[in-house]
């Protein structure tokens, strides 16, 4: 089924609030009466024994309503999403610099913060294991090493005619959401709880706040209206703040409100997982891989988060768009006495497919070919050359035509060839060009996470509302399924109402991640929509004496034939008739299995590809570059909203390109986080936007899956466009080369690590 026209009409429906600054988020939110500010104290340690902790000065200076420690916590101190392990407030031990330690209500954040400061804590400092190497030989891992084979890697590597082996380190990244972490707890009656949590899962801030609470979850209410960014920083991490809202509302019987400041986010919040890894590769004269060995090490941080399904998901990608028939992929999960890492955009994928890229990079440059020439010849095709190393059948591959058909309309050769003029003509400004495909899988990889619900009600004036389990945090999603809704019962966008995400009207939901937002929702609110319209089509057909089947929703009206009444007055008719002008929705999605004992399934729905191609220009004496011109064409199936869809390419890429090339997070020896504040720590801005930036929805066709109107998710894949920039970077730099090949190239490829490569490829 084509999405019909009207889904393609909808603009986002915060955009004018967020241009005239009137959106709602929950630090603008009226206050309600009697309010306390809440201050978190952090450890200054990155793994310390606590020798003694007191409190009571703080306890009584002016303001201060209320402090709390761990042993004040009526019910269990841990948030841990998935695994135990991450204590609300820590007890003996502190496991990095930045843990929380206690926390303080006070009539306002300043007087909270300043009693803060009288607490006398005794600390005996312990050794630190800060990097994954430390953690690699010191053998620390938060969750068991896995290992994902297909063939015999060992013997197609001692058969190759051809052998490569390198390493590539890849940095973490800062969410840096513009609206930081913040909660507002309100006490209600009984011991109930509502929680306003900027959150990507209210779902689990609910269990996890009545768990701390010692209550049913029942007792606890999480809403969310909406988000100012989250990327994957608010789907875990959201849970300690409005826990600890939750509790210090619980323990003074007052509303609560924690919001924190940039750098104490940047300190007590995980990142995305740095991951360091080493191949060893097999190929022959073509540049075919043949053979290869994958090791990647992660740093999990101290505690297991979500660190077990992300980097399960660097596994799933390690092929990125090409077939390899015998692959041996080692993960370790290491554990460091830094902050506990956490889901962001892409989830492990990034990570996994820079780890792939780099081997068809080095591949080309050692035998002297045209990269792109070695990734096509490397793609998944059909039959033989069809199955992914976890033993799921790639059954829509759309990457090669799609791949062709960037390097087409950008001009790929004809540029390639001005590239190599233009270097030639210029010792020390040079450029490079890149052109990189990327396949992205779509689901949730733990099976049970793939299911949604939605309410709809319709009123008798013929407007709706919607509530379903997604959370928007600038994405467009309440759009998206509010103009499902609209397009099922044949009515304006305008007549939906779009209302805030609520554990108390859709229970047990999954967190807006994976990339499922739309499929998952979309889907539950389209049942629930046409639950709706059948019982109401049912009613008008018996007075238009005709079949219901015969019964047509279009532009506000109901009709069949020249029969024809407004919506409207539909829903009088089915309110008079007693029948009921609301469901529920639900949806789960179909075929996804795996195994994670044998490392073996399809764990996800289908996937979603895009290719970019990015041309750059660095200056060879400092190392700081610029980009050119960026192509992008993606794969969207049938865009439930073009618009929404193309905003969401063109960030993504900003951000992957970003964590490629500009953001870096600096520990020092005592496991102190150097970079956090925008002051120390650079995303993009408007000045590292290329003038000539073209980005198109690629014309292949709706998706092959029965998604929601033949649709493809969008917010995760375009981030691993920016891999382009990154990989024209290193073009660059091998231009540099006497023999076309690049020394060590990490990432982020920051200014100074561009000129020490440009440094090191002269001197080959």
């Amino acid at each position: 089924m084509t999405a019909p026209d009207p889904l393609r009409a909808g603009r986002h429906d915060s955009a004018a609030k967020h241009v005239g600054g009137t959106a709602v988020y929950i630090d603008d939110m009226a206050e309600p009466p009697a309010l306390l500010h809440a201050f978190v104290a952090l450890s200054p340690h990155a793994h310390a024994r606590i020798r003694r902790m007191d409190v009571s000065a703080v306890a009584t200076a002016a303001g201060v309503a209320a402090v709390m420690v761990a042993a004040d916590i009526p019910g269990v101190n841990d948030v841990g999403p998935a695994f135990m392990g991450d204590p609300i407030f820590a007890e003996d031990l502190v496991d990095y610099h930045g843990q929380s330690l206690f926390a303080v209500a006070a009539t306002s954040i300043g007087a909270a913060r300043a009693a803060a400061a009288l607490a006398v804590i005794e600390y005996e400092v312990l050794p630190a294991i800060i990097t994954i190497d430390d953690a690699l030989a010191a053998g620390t891992t938060v969750l068991p090493t896995q290992t994902m084979i297909r063939g015999d890697a060992a013997a197609a590597l001692a058969a190759a005619p051809h052998r490569l082996s390198g390493r590539i380190d890849i940095g973490g990244q800062e969410h840096f959401y513009l609206e930081g972490q913040i909660a507002m707890a309100v006490p209600g009656e009984d011991g109930d709880m509502l929680v306003h949590s900027s959150t990507q899962h209210p779902t689990e801030v609910q269990h996890l706040v009545a768990r701390a609470l010692n209550v049913a979850d029942h007792a606890v209410i999480c809403e969310t209206r909406r988000m100012g960014g989250a990327f994957g920083g608010k789907e875990s991490q959201a849970s300690l703040p409005a826990a600890i809202a939750a509790l210090l509302a619980w323990k003074t019987k007052k509303p609560v409100k924690l919001r924190l400041d940039r750098d104490y986010d940047m300190i007590l919040t995980g990142k995305r997982h740095e991951f360091r890894i080493d191949y060893d590769v097999g190929f022959d004269a073509d540049g075919r891989i043949l053979g290869i060995d994958f090791m990647q090490a992660a740093r999990c941080g101290y505690s297991a988060d979500l660190s077990g399904a992300i980097c399960d998901r660097a596994m799933f990608h390690a092929d990125n768009c090409y077939y390899l028939d015998h692959v041996r992929i080692v993960s370790h999960r290491c554990k460091t006495n830094t902050v506990s890492n956490t889901a962001f955009r892409g989830f492990g994928g990034p990570q996994g497919m820079m780890g792939i890229e780099c081997v068809v990079d080095d591949i080309a440059r050692s035998l002297g070919l045209d990269p792109l020439v070695v990734r096509q010849r490397n793609f998944y095709g059909r039959g033989e050359r069809d199955q992914t190393p976890y033993f799921m059948t790639v059954e829509d591959n759309i990457a090669p035509a799609l791949t062709a058909a960037l390097a087409e309309r950008a001009g790929y050769q004809a540029r390639q060839e001005s590239v190599a003029a233009f270097n030639a003509a210029n010792p020390w400004i040079r450029r490079g060009l890149a052109l990189v495909p990327i396949k992205f899988g779509i689901s949730f990889t733990l099976t049970h996470m793939n299911q949604a619900g939605a309410l709809v009600h319709v009123y008798t004036d013929g407007s709706a509302m919607l509530s379903h389990g997604g959370t928007e945090m600038g994405q467009g999603l309440y759009t998206k399924v509010a103009q499902v809704v609209a397009s099922e019962l044949g009515i304006g966008l305008e007549r939906v109402k779009i209302t805030a995400t609520s554990t108390a009207k859709v229970p047990n939901t999954s967190p807006t991640a994976a990339s499922s937002g739309s499929d998952l929702n979309g889907k539950a609110a389209q049942a629930a929509a046409v639950a709706i319209r059948d019982r109401m089509a049912a009613v008008v057909a018996a007075g238009f004496g005709v079949e219901p089947g015969a019964i047509v929703f279009a532009g506000g009206r109901v009709s069949a034939g020249d029969q024809s009444i407004s919506f409207a007055e539909a829903a009088k008719r089915a309110h008079r008739a007693r029948v009921s002008l609301s469901s529920t929705g639900y949806y789960a999605t179909p075929k996804i299995h795996y195994d994670s004992a044998t490392l073996r399934g399809r764990p996800f729905y289908y996937f979603s590809y895009g290719a970019a191609m990015a041309e750059v220009e660095i200056d060879t004496l400092t190392g700081e570059y610029r980009l050119q011109r960026v192509d992008i064409l993606h794969d969207c199936g049938e865009s439930l909203n073009p618009a929404l869809d193309i905003g969401q390419i063109e960030g993504g890429f900003v951000q992957g390109m970003g964590w490629l090339t500009s953001e870096e997070l600096v520990w020092d020896a005592q496991g102190h986080l150097r970079t956090h504040a925008p002051s120390t720590y650079k995303i993009p801005a408007c000045g590292d936007i290329p003038k000539d930036f073209n980005v198109a929805i690629h014309a292949g066709g709706p998706n092959a899956e029965d998604t929601i109107y033949r649709s493809k998710a969008v917010g995760e894949p375009p981030l691993m466009l920016g891999m382009a920039v990154f990989y024209a970077l290193k073009d660059a730099v091998a231009s540099l080369s006497p023999d076309g090949t690049v020394p060590r190239f990490d990432a982020p490829a920051t200014p100074e690590r561009v000129l020490h490569a440009v440094t090191q490829a002269r001197g080959r």
